[in-house]
């Protein structure tokens, strides 16, 4: 299997190579792949791969080679010497040179040949260009213009498009001559057949020679073809149309159709190619004069690079900030009641992804308030809804988040809301309100309710067939997991995840890092989980499971002694809390600390904060919070003789629980209840 110019390919072909590699360990196959030097290969080094770096050839090597291309037609010596020279050890340099030198009328002069005056281009090296130059030149006018049109169609193409296109008598003569010069290479027969330059320099020699102008008349030429002649190639690949109009200078029409190529890749789940098409699309737009038309068009470039951003880089990537809050702009500014709402929700996206509780809150209400007229559209006030449960549940609001969700889960229709799915945060509004229902469930003190709830949200994802939903409810599941404190089913629902990230090509929805660590800690290996969590927690970042992972980590890195190192995590941690509203950890993290300060006999200090935990938990009615804290205060107590005041404290809230007593959770505090008996 050979896989060629590995620094040529687009990204889902890297992807498949990455694949393959992957599977090679396993199979009698030998791949060659080849690539250029600045090319950073994305498979690793692994055991069963070798590299070769190809160098450049000798003197006597180069003049082997001439001495071979040339044949029985021996060439002068100075003439061998001048092409090796000039090739500066490129192979396909030596060959090229050489292959002008034998098809010249006079082989005593090859300098008239070696240095003629190339276009200037600085993507051709000067004695190529001259070279393929000179052959071309030789060929006649017709296989010149015929290589040039092909040029300008692409490093490959079709008999028939480029028969449209020329609609020349005398083009498969021009087309024959250059394949046996061995410029193009053919497959398949007559009519069926493809055409491929040689080398993508030889496709930017022959185009180098056109004049801007006559370029730019083919593309227009091409273009209108593709549209008259190809429809439905344009339909298979709308970004080759797209590509022609931008040649030919049709700036508007061009946006428009990488609009196009954009949200078609993007309906396959090739959202880097996506990305790729729309940022084509935008870079054009500076061109156009500011109409309302010019914005309009903004306006949904910037929708669909925000809606691929979050699916390739997460909501809280940079990008996808950038092309809401620009959306949401022009919107606002030409009236768009229904894209403002679209882009107004992509920028919440973007702030409650990063843990900006406090900037994202507002915007949700204001999403909930434009919808809250009579007559407003259901399936925005069912995505207004959404907006505010998630918002409320990380903020630590969970009982006004469950209104939410359950009005959601009443509302919600999988069928007439089925487009809201790749509009409105990149997931199903339906199972959004399972999985987060589901959250503010066990916050509140039913723990297997929570675990029903999102149990419905991965069913609801895998019945309607949404990819990224299911990643999201499958990595939410998993989080739920880390709080009932079941390690196995948090590494089998992450695997999950994982899979479906790695097929669609999309990032798992939760750090898998902090998952895993998650785990890892909860079986024990206290080590590997710190090197997970410390990956999970990149400095500068919030949103996620940010405010739990530190929490995770600060357990963790007291259980290995290292309290210094824990206080300063979890202060960070509250910090963040503190300026974001991330507020659902807050009593979380308040026992971290003072479990950490309990360590190192700081017992007034270690106490206050887990009173701190109590107190947070019961102001956000987090039942399953208030029972953790409880444990912790009343074991610190009954190790201090205050046994009556312990049992005072834990018995009133294990006592509340109806459900969930196979939990960990629950099981250490009947545990404690009955030493304290």
């Amino acid at each position: 299997m050979v896989f060629e110019d590995a620094h040529w390919s687009d990204a889902s072909s890297r992807e498949l190579l990455g694949l393959t590699i992957d599977r090679l360990k396993d199979l009698h196959v030998a791949l060659l792949v080849t690539f250029r030097p600045e090319f950073v290969s994305p498979w690793g080094e692994r055991p069963y791969l070798s590299a070769l770096t190809l160098d450049r050839l000798s003197g006597s090597e180069g003049t082997r080679l001439v001495e071979n291309l040339a044949g029985t037609e021996a060439l002068p010596l100075d003439v061998i010497g001048e092409i090796v020279d000039r090739a500066d050890g490129v192979p396909l340099f030596v060959e090229e040179l050489t292959k002008a030198v034998l098809e010249s009328a006079d082989h005593g002069d090859p300098l008239a040949i070696l240095t003629a005056s190339p276009t200037p281009s600085l993507a051709i090296p000067a004695t190529l260009h001259a070279s393929l130059i000179a052959r071309l030149d030789r060929l006649g006018a017709a296989a010149k213009e015929v290589a040039q049109i092909g040029a300008v169609l692409g490093r490959e193409f079709s008999y028939e498009l480029i028969h449209h296109v020329t609609r020349r008598p005398d083009l498969e003569t021009a087309l024959v001559q250059l394949t046996e010069a061995g410029l193009l290479f053919r497959r398949g027969l007559r009519l069926a057949s493809s055409y491929v330059f040689k080398h993508a320099l030889v496709q930017d020699a022959a185009q180098s020679t056109l004049l801007r102008r006559r370029r730019q008349q083919l593309h227009g030429r091409i273009a209108v073809v593709l549209e008259q002649e190809f429809a439905d190639l344009v339909e298979r690949q709308p970004e080759l149309l797209a590509h022609h109009l931008t040649g030919a200078g049709d700036t508007a029409r061009a946006a428009a159709q990488w609009l196009t190529a954009g949200q078609y890749a993007a309906g396959r789940s090739a959202h880097i190619e996506a990305i790729a098409h729309l940022e084509r699309g935008l870079s054009l737009l500076p061109s156009l004069p500011e109409t309302a038309e010019r914005d309009s068009l903004e306006i949904d470039l910037q929708l669909a690079l925000g809606m691929s951003s979050i699916r390739v880089k997460n909501m809280a990537s940079p990008e996808v900030g950038e092309a809401y809050n620009r959306a949401s702009e022009l919107a606002e500014k030409h009236c768009d009641d229904r894209r403002l709402f679209q882009a107004l929700y992509g920028v919440y996206q973007h702030n409650v992804g990063s843990g900006r509780i406090f900037a994202a809150l507002p915007l949700a209400e204001r999403l909930l308030a434009v919808t809250a007229h009579d007559d407003a559209d259901p399936g925005l006030r069912l995505q207004a809804h959404h907006a505010v449960w998630t918002a409320l549940v990380i903020g630590g609001e969970p009982a006004t988040c469950l209104e939410h969700c359950e009005i959601g889960r009443r509302r919600y229709d999988p069928e007439r809301y089925q487009s809201h799915r790749d509009l409105y945060g990149g997931h199903d509004a339906g199972m959004c309100a399972w999985t987060f229902g589901g959250f503010a469930e066990w916050l509140l003190g039913h723990p297997d309710t929570a675990l029903a709830s999102l149990t419905q949200g991965v069913a609801l994802a895998e019945r309607i067939s949404h990819s990224p939903s299911l990643n999201m409810a499958l990595s939410y599941t998993a989080w739920l997991h880390i709080y009932r404190r079941e390690p196995e089913l948090i590494l089998d629902r992450l695997a999950s995840a994982e899979a479906v990230a790695a097929e669609q090509r999309l990032s798992v929805f939760v750090s898998p890092h902090i998952l895993r660590g998650a785990a890892l800690l909860l079986l024990g290996q206290v080590k590997e989980a710190i090197a997970s969590l410390r990956t999970g927690l990149p400095p500068g970042r919030t949103g996620g499971l940010r405010s739990l992972g530190f929490c995770l980590l600060t357990q963790a890195l007291a259980q290995e002694g290292e309290y210094a190192e824990a206080l300063v995590k979890i202060d960070e941690a509250l910090q963040s809390v503190a300026s974001t509203g991330e507020g659902q950890w807050n009593p979380e993290l308040h026992r971290s600390r003072g479990l950490v300060l309990l360590a190192q006999n700081k017992l007034a200090e270690g106490e206050a904060s887990i009173c701190r935990a109590l107190e947070l938990a019961r102001k956000q009615q987090a039942k399953s919070w208030e029972l953790r804290a409880a444990t912790s205060l009343a074991r610190f107590w009954a190790e201090r003789g205050r046994r009556a005041e312990a049992n005072q404290l834990l018995a009133p809230i294990y006592g509340w629980f109806t459900e969930g007593f196979d939990t960990a959770d629950l099981k250490d505090a009947k545990a404690l209840l009955t030493q304290l008996a």
